[in-house]
């Protein structure tokens, strides 16, 4: 998932957008259209950038590689929303640059995840604090 110290992300997606993935994020700038990113880009100054990849379609790489190339834009992350696993296009993707690849269903996973290990973690924790108390006694 997304690291959420980001302060400001411009999203580059339809109207209708999953709002889990934006969760955390302080100031977004929403863009639907694809000729609107580089003025946004400018305007903004953003920390990372999301695109939501079935809405662009083909221009993808070429709006990737013009990114990558210009070095006005070198501290820019870019992360790639997908509704599906595509092997081809994923490792193009992330040869051209992509910080970050997140899937539709990766948004529903890392709840179920999280708690698991921090149940998990707190058993741990418990036992190791009654095992230091046995032992310094």
């Amino acid at each position: 998932m997304i690291r959420k110290h980001f302060k400001k992300v411009l999203l580059v997606a339809p109207d209708v957008f999953p709002d889990q993935l934006l969760k955390g994020f302080k100031k977004v700038k929403h863009i639907s259209t694809v000729s609107s990113i580089f003025p946004s880009l400018q305007e903004l100054n953003p920390e990372i950038i999301i695109f939501d990849c079935d809405h662009i379609g083909k221009d993808i790489e070429k709006i990737i590689r013009r990114i990558k190339i210009n070095t006005f834009y070198n501290k820019l992350k870019i992360c790639c929303y997908k509704c599906t696993h595509d092997e081809k296009t994923d490792s193009l993707l992330k040869a051209l640059g992509v910080d970050y690849v997140i899937y539709q269903e990766d948004l529903v996973k890392p709840e179920k995840n999280k708690t698991l290990l921090t149940n998990f973690g707190a058993i741990f924790d418990t036992s190791i604090f009654k095992w230091v108390a046995n032992v310094s006694h």
